[in-house]
């Protein structure tokens, strides 16, 4: 395994720099966004694409740091409701594809994507219940005639530019959001379906990282080292369904933290174990998105905390078997 920082959170800052200041605190890899949420702020793949002079000074800033690339990511929702949106999210996705295939990348990262309730919808649905019935007519519309549509269409595009591996990151509100959803899609569409699996969004809904890990086995393409505190007073009253602003920390029943200030040690030295237990071996990536702290400081904390933590050297053998 390798410890690896999503670089989104030091977008303001040049790549070079960015890289500069993960590699310092002991990252080996960069998950990079290029798209969709994570914006552009590091790479443009538009830009890089249509200038090769930029594209070769891309790949010398990423080689002089040291770090490899462990994935691009271009979360977004191609199956918007809202056309515009979706063609917008869709030709982010297409580009992050192309631009992995020059660089010699054969991972994305992204969300499954979630449309509406009908053709004519305006917004994203997101089912969470099978009554009234009319939810489950809503689910047979968005994964029989728009999901997997659409991701068996996508499947051959990205082969055929070198990337084999479409790592879903699990994630309310979207159609895939569970490790149940990665493996129906996977199943519907293909092995070039996985997860990015990120804990953080598990552990709200009530999930143990550790057994999501055992069920998704060897369809774990790419691991997001992400924490939630669950708030046991918030929660006790009003459970874990929460629509309040991220921001309205003290008001939540849950909000993300950086590893180690959701979960303890042991917690999340049984998730490492249980990822080299089914075979992952990639880069276990930071994904700041604690507003308790800055950006800077809360990827220092959790590369402190996990860096001593990962198993990076091959399994010896059992010489006491």
């Amino acid at each position: 395994m390798k410890l690896g920082v999503l670089t989104v959170p030091l977008d303001s800052l040049p790549l070079k720099e960015a890289l500069a200041i993960i590699r310092d605190m002991g990252a080996e890899a960069c998950e990079i966004g290029c798209g969709g949420f994570p914006g552009k702020g590091h790479c443009n793949p538009d830009r890089l694409l249509a200038d090769p002079a930029a594209l070769a000074a891309f790949q010398q800033t990423v080689a002089d740091s040291g770090l490899v690339i462990s994935a691009l990511s271009c979360h977004g929702n191609p199956i918007h409701p809202n056309k515009e949106k979706a063609a917008a999210y869709d030709h982010d996705l297409r580009q992050a594809v192309l631009l992995a295939e020059k660089i010699g990348v054969h991972q994305i990262n992204t969300f499954s994507g979630c449309p509406g309730d009908c053709e004519g919808s305006r917004y994203p649905n997101w089912v969470v219940c099978p009554w009234p019935d009319d939810f489950l007519e809503i689910l047979d519309y968005q994964w029989n005639q728009v999901l997997i549509p659409y991701w068996k269409a996508f499947v051959p595009f990205a082969e055929a530019h070198g990337v084999n591996k479409i790592a879903f990151e699990p994630h309310p509100g979207f159609c895939v959001y569970n490790p149940e959803t990665v493996l129906k899609l996977r199943a519907a569409v293909g092995p070039q379906l996985g997860a990015n699996l990120d804990p953080s969004h598990l552990l709200w809904q009530g999930i143990d990282p550790v057994a999501a890990i055992r069920a998704l086995g060897e369809a774990i393409f790419h691991f997001h080292a992400k924490d939630t505190r669950i708030d046991p007073y918030n929660t006790a009253v009003n459970g874990v369904l929460d629509t309040k602003p991220y921001a309205d920390e003290a008001g939540r029943s849950w909000i993300f933290r950086t590893v180690g200030y959701g979960s303890d040690t042991a917690k999340w030295k049984d998730i490492l174990s249980a990822l080299r237990l089914v075979g992952y071996d990639g880069a276990i990536s930071i994904e700041h998105e604690d507003s308790l702290m800055s950006g800077r400081e809360g990827l220092a904390k959790a590369c402190a905390f996990l860096k001593d933590m990962i198993i990076r050297e091959p399994r010896g053998e059992m010489f006491w078997a």
